[in-house]
């Protein structure tokens, strides 16, 4: 072939390809569920008319990175909406980058509905209302472990929906505001299970775990990263199976269930956490997700 040619074709190539990159756009944007409401995990769904390198997005002030179908033709975001986090319209912005370096972005309204909660009453030892100087040195301590497992970054580790850790039933929902002892408030930032000590623990999707260790609150504790800010913890094992830096599988067994820490009784203590947003573990379950490459 000739070098007149070569040129030749080179140049419709770069023709065909700028006019593509100008007239790439955002193709659909939806979530699941359609109704998000405080306290929902939600999946993000993208797809656009040209292939991108990249697509980050910005939601409720976090940061958005999206995973890739095998094809790079849909991407997806798994987010959520914290508890205490005020109903409204809440901005979607999302940046593509396409290969040639064109950048394309769009922004749509999300729409976050009220969630209501119940409130109860809980009894518990006076030392986990009112911890003494000790305890409290030992809570900070706590607190800094918790506050460096939470820091970890991974990138995406999940793939498929996730599952409960037990198939035992729920004894306490998500949400419930609480009292303890009549004085300490909280919110219950996860969901509880019936479960029997020793009771089998799996983990709900794949990832590192990024703690294994005693808290005075959390008792025996285990807190897997998923992958860009996406984690479940486990409360209240009798024993730890696992140890930090260690990758699991979807189903492996993370510890036995038990009653350590601020507890009324055996049981499982099951939270989830997007980015600092504590979020309803019993409708992750329920999250229809793809199969990641």
């Amino acid at each position: 072939m000739c070098s007149c040619l070569k040129a030749f074709l080179a140049l419709i190539l770069l023709a065909i390809t700028c006019c593509a990159a100008d007239s790439a756009t955002f193709h659909s944007v939806s979530w699941t569920p359609a109704r998000i409401t405080s306290g929902a995990p939600c999946l993000f769904r993208v797809q656009l008319s040209a292939e991108p390198i990249s697509l980050t997005g910005e939601w409720q002030a976090h940061e958005l990175t999206f995973v890739a179908s095998a094809n790079h033709s849909v991407w997806y975001g798994l987010a959520g909406v914290d508890v205490e986090a005020a109903p409204g319209n809440y901005p979607l912005e999302l940046t593509a980058t396409l290969p040639d370096g064109t950048v394309l972005r769009e922004q749509r309204m999300v729409v976050v509905a009220r969630a209501s909660y119940p409130t109860e009453k809980l009894r518990v030892p006076q030392r986990y209302v009112e911890p003494d100087a000790e305890t409290r040195v030992r809570i900070e301590a706590d607190r800094q472990l918790k506050k460096t497992a939470f820091a970890h970054t991974e990138s995406a580790e999940w793939s498929g929906s996730f599952r409960p850790p037990v198939g035992t039933s729920v004894s306490e929902g998500f949400g419930t505001r609480r009292t303890f002892n009549g004085k300490l408030a909280s919110i219950h930032r996860g969901l509880d299970y019936h479960a029997a000590p020793g009771t089998p623990v799996m983990a709900a999707n794949s990832g590192e775990v990024v703690l294994a260790h005693e808290l005075f609150y959390e008792g025996n504790c285990v807190v897997v990263d998923h992958g860009l800010g996406f984690m479940t913890i486990y409360m209240h094992l009798s024993h730890l199976d696992v140890s930090e830096g260690q990758h699991v599988d979807k189903g492996q067994e993370v510890g036995l269930s038990g009653a350590t820490g601020r507890v009324t009784g055996p049981h499982l203590h099951v939270a989830v956490r997007w980015q600092g947003a504590y979020l309803d573990p019993a409708q992750l379950w329920t999250l229809r997700l793809p199969e990641l490459p």
